[in-house]
Parts: structure tokens; C-alpha cells; sequence
């Protein structure tokens, strides 16, 4: 067990706890000011729009901050890049995929955003929030599935 643990909690997956956490605030930011935003000015529910402009914010976050202090792949060479940036954002667009579903299903379908959770101090965290909040676990597990043994997969590109 001791080993196990040793071998799942190490620095690289701590930085990528941090840096995933930085990301999904980044995009969860992102996600609600659209929403926001989209809410008052159009007539229409824009929430898959909002979710992919979120979505591009936090993949330019991530990217720089997997590459540099998470994986730790220093070379911006152009054949490194070449393989990883395309890598990178297949993955992502994949995980897009799934949490786009999850949404369709869970808002859209299942009408989750008709629930809130009402929090201490006057704070109420909405249904569709809630519902990117579960699949944001499901997201950053299959992230670094793919970030860790094919994108930045050590020794193979320098």
C-alpha cells in the first residue's frame, strides 16, 4: 500500500493537482462570466458556447503550465512542438467532447439547472455549476492519463 501511495503521490502529481486546479478555476471564471454575460445581453441559452470559450481559455493555461512545471518538457523546438501541441489539444478536444455531452445531458436534458445548492453566507451555486463541477473530477483524471503517457511522455522527443 505504502508504495502505492508513494508512486501516485509524488511532485509531478502534485504540480498537476495545483496547475489543474488553477486551470479548472480559470475555466470555471471564464465559464460564468459568459454566462453572465450571455444571459442578460441574448434571448437564447448559450451554455455549449460558453463552455468552449471557457474550454480555450483554460487549454492556453494548461498547455504552458503542463509543459513547464508539471511534465517539465523545457524544449519549444519545433519538432517537439509539432508532436506536442497537436497531442495536446486532441486530448483536450476529446475531454471537450465529454464534458459537452455531460452537459447536454445533465443541463440540457435532465434539467439539472433547475437546481441550486445554497451555500452559507448568502452563496447559491447553481445547477449547471454543479454539473461542470462533477465532470471537471472526470476531466482532469483522463487529462493527465493523456498528458502523462503519450503527450509528455519522457526521453521519446528530445
Amino acid at each position: 500500500m505504502k508504495s502505492i501511495l508513494k508512486k501516485l503521490i509524488n511532485k509531478e502529481t502534485i504540480t498537476y493537482l495545483v496547475f489543474g486546479v488553477l486551470t479548472t478555476v480559470v475555466n470555471f471564471v471564464v465559464f460564468e462570466a459568459c454566462d453572465r454575460v450571455f444571459e442578460k445581453t441574448v434571448s437564447v441559452d448559450l451554455t455549449l458556447l460558453t463552455n468552449v470559450i471557457a474550454w480555450v481559455a483554460s487549454v492556453a493555461f494548461a498547455y504552458v503550465t503542463n509543459k513547464l512545471f508539471v511534465f517539465e518538457s523545457k524544449s519549444w523546438k519545433g519538432s517537439v512542438l509539432k508532436v506536442e501541441i497537436p497531442s495536446f489539444v486532441g486530448a483536450r478536444v476529446f475531454s471537450l467532447g465529454v464534458e459537452s455531452l455531460g452537459l447536454l445531458v445533465f443541463v440540457k436534458w435532465l434539467g439539472f439547472d433547475r437546481f441550486a445548492l445554497n451555500l452559507p453566507l448568502n452563496i447559491t451555486v447553481g445547477g449547471k455549476l454543479l454539473v461542470k463541477i462533477g465532470l471537471a473530477v472526470i476531466v482532469v483524471v483522463m487529462n493527465y492519463v493523456f498528458s502523462k503517457f503519450i503527450i509528455f511522455k519522457k526521453g521519446e522527443k528530445e
